[in-house]
């Protein structure tokens, strides 16, 4: 199943049989969050929060990318990664 908007993406997420890597994890959250929410605008975490941190970095390196486009890339990423991990 090939999913053609964020919702089935989110729905496609939840058939995976195995974890993705962290990277791809961080991947999957970022273009989420620019689809969802635009550009991030949240306090940069403190202390050591590695995970926070990284999934904070992770969403900002999308800065400036339009909701339109993130969603796009999301559901493309969703849809190779499930040939991975279904």
């Amino acid at each position: 199943m090939e999913a053609k908007t964020l919702q089935e993406a989110v729905a496609l997420t939840k058939n995976f049989t195995s974890k993705p890597s962290n990277d791809e994890l961080l991947k999957i959250y970022s273009f989420y969050k620019q689809a969802t929410e635009g550009d991030n605008e949240e306090e940069r975490p403190t202390g050591f929060d590695f995970v926070a941190a990284a999934k904070y970095n992770a969403w900002l390196s999308l800065k400036g990318k339009s909701k339109e486009e993130a969603e796009s890339e999301y559901i493309s990423l969703i849809n190779k990664l499930s040939e991975k991990y279904i």
